[in-house]
């Protein structure tokens, strides 16, 4: 496209801003529409979660962000969610999907990882302190 034609379309958004709004939503699903599929692949891992063996079923993405936390925790993956799993238990009694409790825990870390990484540090340090 030309730069004067840019520059048409641009005023002409900016005239009618639902056009405007309409291009960006455009443009923004295609950063998402765009992404690699073996990010949103499936893929499921064996782990022991309260004494018992079973697998866990999550897109890879999140797998890569709980090997993260994981890995800043100083555990390896199946040990951190482990612990995680009993934790869990220990507060709220049961645990009804945990697939979804690490996906939205994933969320959280991502949406801010230096809180998430603090307040579990902060944690530890009291359990050990008890």
């Amino acid at each position: 496209m030309s730069l004067a034609a840019q520059n048409k379309n641009e005023k002409r958004c900016a005239e009618n801003p639902s056009k405007q709004r309409a291009e960006r939503e455009v443009g923004m699903c295609r950063i998402f529409a765009g992404q690699d599929p073996a990010n949103y692949e499936c893929r499921t891992r064996s782990v022991r979660l309260g004494g018992h063996a079973t697998s866990i079923r999550l897109e890879s993405t999140f797998w890569k962000i709980l090997d993260d936390i994981a890995t800043g925790q100083g555990l390896t993956t199946p040990r951190f969610l482990s612990t995680l799993y009993d934790e869990v238990l220990e507060t709220h009694g049961s645990i009804g999907n945990f697939a979804s409790l690490l996906r939205v825990s994933c969320v959280n870390y991502l949406h801010d990882p230096g809180r998430a990484i603090a307040e579990a540090r902060r944690e530890l340090e009291q359990a050990v302190g008890e």
